[in-house]
């Protein structure tokens, strides 16, 4: 729905701050704040924008929207919509509530609340998946500002309203070290992954890291796309601190390829992680990490010459230990060429499983009462569209790990679960992808550029065992065979291997073969039916490239229903329960003419 407002220079009195506990400035310049909360099943949102002109705020599945000339004799709140055409119409069902606006010398401040599940078709449900929140404004009034109304003042930020980054309690006191690059030149090409070896400062008594914070150069903001941080090997000294390095290239050190464990894991757009209380990040003892790669991907579509970077991390520790040291496991789809998506899809799902075969072998060993789940980061690419991490317990599936219908690649932060969840030995995770390549006439092929894809969950758990990477890869061969190969050249000898027959691939590596293939979408689903129920190659990675005895055997996918089925929707009306939506949009406005009319997007 679309929201109309005019606020007057008072209207009753605004609900306390304490009723909105999250908050997030929309612009660069920090005129416009958002603030939000949790009221049973509504959502309460309240606008501080410096301005005394008119506001616009939206909800949007895709971060786009069509604006409008919205006028009106009298203050109102009304909701409305714009159709797949960005056509303006009015909400025949009003589901904003106008509950406080006031205008002051500097500011205009409006706070409204709407039920998360509104059963209106022309309404956007709010879920946990992510948000775009589309915003705009201007120093005078809509009528005033003509067609340019908006100027620059506009833009759209991706949030989770419903499970935003956790309130901390202040760390200002607490002792840091930052592990930053140092004048890194970034190439001019697509995509860099750039290494660089640190030492932890803290050693020879144990402490817990409590916060993890990004340091990004200001300007790369875009730039940088993702920073890992991995545990390295402990029979490394210091020599290898001396430079950084191009990651995965054949003349990066020996020493980056002991570096296998995720102890952190940070992607644009996220915020710093805070621990719960009882949690944390062991550094200082034996079991440590003392030598630590930090791992930045740097995304540079347009080639950009010159750039220097110096992002990189801020660890807050203390001395007062918590209960648990933290671990990270990485499941999902091992990142290889095995995993590919034809061109033209406007939908294709890939699995990642964490077998049960590896949950039952490391934690049998090492915890058979389980481990605690408390938060988890999904991964994927620019033609990931949505990610799900579903949890089956003796073959029963239980409720989601995690979602995110409405993945934003620009958009990838750790989401705290809203209760533990215990994993068991036995237990399958399966990690679920969807993809769009509508817009792609080749093949796209797992790997570490963006154009390439992934499908990852990190987990973060405790207490700490020694498991570090849970996924598969699907067989080859049978994807190879669909296309109609029948024989490759062995022993293989380059990769991408090379096809010896039938005569239309002769010569040509796999990766070449499936390019050649004409693809359609019917031949796309049968491909992805086929990918979804292959024998997988397990990864069951312990520390210090150590591997748990399961880790290279086949194992079967488990029997699951697909597609998953979501929750039914609980919402105050019967007129529907699942709700789809082109957009929702928030204009607020004041307004002395009386005219609708809509002039093009905003954003």
């Amino acid at each position: 729905g679309l929201l109309c407002a005019c606020a007057g220079a008072g209207a009753g009195a605004g609900p306390a701050l304490r009723s909105y506990p999250y908050s997030a400035v929309l612009d660069g310049a920090g005129a416009y704040r958002l603030r939000w909360g949790r009221r049973g099943s509504a959502l309460a949102l309240r606008l501080e924008v410096r301005t005394r002109g008119y506001v616009g705020f939206g909800l949007s599945a895709g971060g786009g929207m069509a604006s409008a000339d919205i006028v009106g004799g009298q203050p109102y709140l009304q909701d409305y919509y714009t159709d797949e055409n960005r056509v303006l119409k009015k909400d025949p069902q009003q589901d904003y509530h106008l509950e406080y606006a006031m205008e002051n010398s500097t500011h205009t401040i409006l706070a409204f609340s709407r039920e998360l599940h509104t059963c209106d078709t022309n309404d956007k449900s709010i879920t946990e998946s992510t948000v775009r929140v589309i915003w705009a404004y201007h120093h005078k009034d809509m009528g005033e500002a003509g067609q340019n109304y908006h100027g620059s003042n506009r833009g759209t930020k991706s949030l989770r309203l419903l499970n935003p980054e956790r309130e901390e309690v202040s760390s200002a006191s607490l002792p840091f070290f930052d592990l930053t690059n140092k004048d890194v030149p970034v190439p001019d090409k697509d995509t860099t992954y750039w290494c660089q070896m640190f030492k932890i400062p803290v050693q020879h008594e144990k402490h817990h890291v409590t916060k993890v914070e990004p340091l990004i150069q200001k300007g790369h903001e875009n730039l940088v796309h993702h920073i890992l941080l991995y545990q390295c090997s402990s029979n490394l000294n210091d020599s290898v601190l001396d430079y950084g390095h191009e990651c995965y290239h054949p003349n990066m050190p020996d020493s980056f390829l002991t570096c296998e464990t995720v102890i952190f894991a940070w992607a644009i757009g996220g915020e710093g992680f805070t621990y719960p209380p009882h949690v944390g990040l062991s550094i200082g003892t034996a079991a440590d990490p003392v030598f630590v790669l930090m791992e930045v991907h740097y995304d540079n579509p347009s080639f950009t010459e010159g750039l220097i970077d110096n992002s990189g991390l801020r660890l807050i520790y203390t001395p007062v230990l918590r209960k648990y040291d933290a671990g990270v496991i990485e499941a999902g789809l091992w990142v290889s060429l095995f995993h590919n998506i034809p061109p033209g899809m406007p939908e294709f799902v890939s699995e990642g499983h964490c077998t049960l075969e590896c949950l039952e072998e490391a934690l049998g060993a090492e915890r058979p009462a389980g481990i605690q789940v408390f938060a988890v980061l999904l991964h994927a690419h620019l033609a990931g569209r949505a990610i799900r991490m579903r949890h089956f317990h003796n073959g029963e599936e239980q409720k989601l790990l995690a979602y995110d219908d409405e993945f934003d690649f620009n958009f990838q932060e750790f989401q705290y679960l809203k209760e533990e969840r215990t994993i068991l030995p036995g237990d399958n995770l399966v990690t679920e992808c969807h993809y769009s390549t509508v817009d792609r006439i080749r093949m796209t092929w797992g790997g570490l550029s963006t154009r390439n894809e992934m499908c990852l969950s990190y987990l973060l758990y405790y207490p700490r065992i020694n498991l570090t990477r849970c996924a598969s890869i699907p067989d080859i061969m049978e994807q190879l065979q669909f296309i109609g190969v029948k024989e490759i050249y062995r022993p293989v000898r380059t990769w991408p291997f090379i096809i010896k027959s039938p005569k239309q691939y002769k010569n040509l590596s796999f990766m070449d073969a499936m390019n050649k293939f004409k693809w359609s979408r019917s031949e796309g689903l049968s491909y992805n039916q086929l990918v979804l129920k292959l024998p997988v190659n397990v990864r069951c990675s312990k520390t210090d490239n150590a591997e748990w005895s399961i880790q290279g055997m086949t194992a079967l996918p488990p029997e699951i229903e697909r597609p998953y089925k979501t929750e039914p929707v609980i919402c105050s009306s019967s007129s529907c329960l699942s709700c789809s939506l082109f957009l929702t949009l928030l204009c607020i406005v004041y307004v002395t003419a009386s005219t609708i009319g809509h002039t093009g997007p905003i954003v």
